[in-house]
């Protein structure tokens, strides 16, 4: 991981709610459709580590996507996300809902977004995220641009991110080596 700015990690370390977009975070942000419209898609299982590592952590995560697909809330299930958000017109509209619902400030959440319909959130959030493979003109705008691309690795690296910065991460590790 690269060096993080101490005014990254200072944000991080306030951070109790992760929300992520889907399509180009979680994923690579390819949607591939079959013949009978069955939609699948591709997830990294180190992102899907690093969600479950937060959860453990006490670190709440979520998903805001424009698309709604089942292939989504499995994936949500299986993680143990419980915040879901698909289908949605306005990511706004959905983010003041979910802070809304949580009580949770907004220096206390992250957003993990890599397109221009997700500025609305990363200009209110106490932490702003975009992947190394987004829309570039984010890059500026964001506080953190991963190394990892969205789909491989991008939210891992967030969550190791917070995981660090909170002095959560080494706990867990160590839980992790016993057997």
């Amino acid at each position: 991981m690269k060096r993080i700015p101490s005014a990254v990690r200072k944000k991080a370390e306030k951070i109790s709610l992760l929300l992520l977009d889907v399509d180009g975070v979680l994923t690579d942000g390819r949607i591939i459709i079959d013949d009978r419209g069955a939609e699948t898609k591709h997830f990294d299982v180190r992102d899907g580590q690093g969600i479950a590592l937060l959860i453990q952590a006490g670190i709440q995560v979520g998903f805001i996507t424009a698309r709604k697909s089942k292939v989504v809330a499995f994936r949500a299930r299986e993680l143990g996300v419980a915040i879901v958000h698909q289908g949605v017109r306005s990511k706004a509209h959905a983010y003041r809902s979910i802070q809304h619902e949580t009580g949770i400030a907004e220096a206390q959440i992250a957003y993990v977004g890599d397109d221009i319909v997700d500025l609305p959130i990363l200009d209110r959030v106490g932490l702003a995220v975009t992947v190394r493979d987004g829309w570039p003109e984010l890059f500026s705008l964001v506080d953190y641009v991963t190394e990892a691309f969205g789909g491989r690795g991008a939210v891992r690296e967030v969550a190791e991110l917070l995981l660090k910065s909170q002095a959560k991460w080494d706990q867990l590790t160590r839980q992790h080596r016993t057997y």
